[in-house]
């Protein structure tokens, strides 16, 4: 069996970088690592890096991603603010990807370390499935439980009319925080 030879250095951040770009979806550290014959934490070292130079890369549950600039089927964005137990973060996710609406982080205000955000990147059932999949198997907390609950996401939508169905859909099941 031929050895694969390491991808070094520079060369191996610019095929990370066009590896990134190419692909409509996430890939994970593992995945990365292994197409360069590295280990996943210097790819961790290289994606730190190629943030550091601009470049839009983000780490979600499923995987890193390149940020393409918006393109017109998702030109509608809004922030909402929500409060509900960890136990319905699933329900709150699946009513928003079912709607056309991608959840893109979950944000919080905590007391010492100020505005949090995490990147979540939903669009599907799948997706959220596999968000699950992996907080559960990790054993982490949600961002939320640090705010009893109380939470922000960013949502984007083909247009302002899906998340207006989706914000009334939330606010039906309880989720939105009452701004009354």
């Amino acid at each position: 069996m031929k050895e694969q030879k390491k991808v070094l250095g520079e060369e191996r951040r610019t095929f990370l970088l066009q590896l990134l770009k190419e692909s409509g979806q996430p890939i994970t550290g593992g995945d990365l690592a292994a197409k360069t014959n590295v280990s996943r934490q210097v790819i961790v070292g290289d994606i730190t890096l190629l943030k550091a130079r601009k470049e839009p890369i983000i780490a979600t549950s499923q995987g890193y991603m390149y940020l393409h600039q918006a393109s017109p089927a998702s030109s509608a964005e809004r922030v909402i603010a929500c409060h509900h137990d960890p136990a319905r973060t699933e329900e709150e996710l699946n009513l928003l990807v079912d709607h056309g609406v991608t959840v893109k982080d979950v944000r919080i205000e905590h007391p010492v370390y100020g505005d949090l955000t995490a990147s979540v990147m939903v669009s599907t059932r799948q997706e959220v499935k596999q968000f699950m999949d992996k907080i559960k198997a990790t054993k982490a907390s949600f961002l939320s439980e640090l705010t009893d609950g109380i939470h922000l996401h960013t949502l984007s939508a083909a247009s302002e009319r899906k998340l207006d169905e989706a914000e009334k859909l939330l606010k039906g099941a309880g989720f939105l925080i009452d701004q009354e």
